[in-house]
């Protein structure tokens, strides 16, 4: 394909149609219009199971041509990067034949159902040196963006506690038909599916997770008379290798929480907080202030001088949940081919690892560190196989 705008043609294909299918599709389109690319990115192919919904999906996000098997895509020569926004259960298998194919791959998170599956996922793209990117879009908000930076650079002091909650009403209705979200094997847990955004902050902000103690459970045990094998609900505490401690509460069973996460963190000098339901804004607290003016001050996140906020609109305007996918495809491709992309499957596996501590804590009432996780994988590897060094 010939070069659009003097940029070449980076050649997209795109396993999954749906919601997160939209969400790229948009990103791709969009990134370019952003910050100048060394590469233009164009959707070829988009692959679904079903073959009139992946061609409507198609014909409405752009895309020229589709396909019913996921293989197909992965061997296509007119695609160089393999985007899976699938369900979880098939995201390492698609990602280790995207890597044996020579793409760069993203794959929409979590990176995999557990960390095996995530630890495979990581060593086939090292082995093939091929890029890779797994989704934490959330991580790209200007105003998430402006937290972790400021963080980094001191504005709070000493990291010292951590917390966060994810709710939404996603499974709050006992009607709700049993699909692949509620099947383990498919869609993972809860844990995985909504906390691994969150502990992918965690990572950033506080560093390492050293070990947790969690509980989970299932409020609605049968949809249309299938057994419901997900968490409805869960919760952890955390104690980072730093000595900073954390708590986190994720949910798909709060009535009327559509898609409501905070972050906050404690920190020696002073407070941050992010409340997603007003994702413009952060809020701020330095030791150093006038105690005349004691207590939090908002921070539109929207200046020219904050992350990404210079690229998008005039401050008052606002961003919002697409403009993170955009953000995202712009970081992965500004040092195309040379620059390594972030975060990649080597934290993805890092996420996972937490989240498969969780569920073992769940399981087992027990505090579970996350080395009995990566331990357990790293003996089954031999000499210089495993990914992690």
């Amino acid at each position: 394909m010939s070069a659009v705008n003097g940029a070449p043609v980076l050649r997209v294909g795109i396993i999954g149609y749906g919601m997160m299918g939209k969400a790229h599709s948009y990103g791709y389109r969009v990134a370019p219009m952003l910050r100048p690319l060394p590469v233009t990115p164009v959707v070829t192919v988009m692959s679904g199971r079903h073959a009139g919904a992946v061609a409507a999906a198609a014909a409405s996000y752009g895309v020229p041509v589709t396909v019913t098997d996921w293989r197909e895509l992965v061997e296509r020569d007119d695609v160089d990067v393999v985007d899976i926004c699938t369900p979880p259960g098939t995201h390492a298998q698609m990602a280790q034949q995207a890597a044996a194919a020579g793409k760069a791959v993203l794959c929409e998170k979590p990176l995999a159902l557990n960390y095996p599956e995530a630890a495979a996922a990581l060593a086939a793209v090292t082995a093939a040196g091929v890029p890779n990117a797994v989704g934490f879009n959330y991580r790209r908000l200007p105003a998430v963006a402006l937290m972790q930076r400021m963080i980094a650079e001191g504005a709070i002091g000493e990291v010292r506690l951590w917390r966060a909650t994810w709710l939404s009403d996603e499974f709050a209705d006992p009607a709700t038909p049993h699909d692949w979200r509620f099947d383990r094997a498919m869609g993972g847990t809860t844990i995985a599916d909504l906390g691994c955004h969150l502990i992918d902050m965690a990572l950033t902000m506080a560093g390492p997770v050293e070990s947790t103690c969690a509980q989970a459970t299932t409020f609605i045990r049968s949809r249309s008379g299938i057994p419901v094998t997900v968490d409805d609900a869960a919760s952890a505490l955390l104690r980072f290798e730093s000595g900073a401690l954390g708590t986190m509460e994720v949910a798909r069973a709060a009535v009327r929480r559509p898609c409501d996460f905070t972050v906050e963190v404690n920190g020696s000098r002073g407070t941050l907080m992010f409340d997603y339901a007003r994702l413009n804004e952060l809020w701020y607290a330095s030791a150093e202030d006038d105690v005349r003016l004691y207590g939090m001050r908002r921070i539109r996140a929207e200046h020219p001088s904050h992350p990404y906020a210079a690229q998008w609109w005039p401050v008052g305007q606002g961003v919002g949940y697409g403009a993170s996918f955009a953000n995202q495809v712009a970081d992965l491709l500004e040092g195309w081919p040379e620059a390594s992309w972030t975060p990649g499957f080597r934290e993805g596996a890092a996420v996972q690892a937490v989240c498969d501590a969780m569920e073992n804590s769940a399981a087992s009432g027990r505090w579970v560190k996350i080395s009995e996780i990566t331990s357990d994988v790293r003996k089954s590897w031999e000499g210089d196989l495993w990914p992690g060094g």
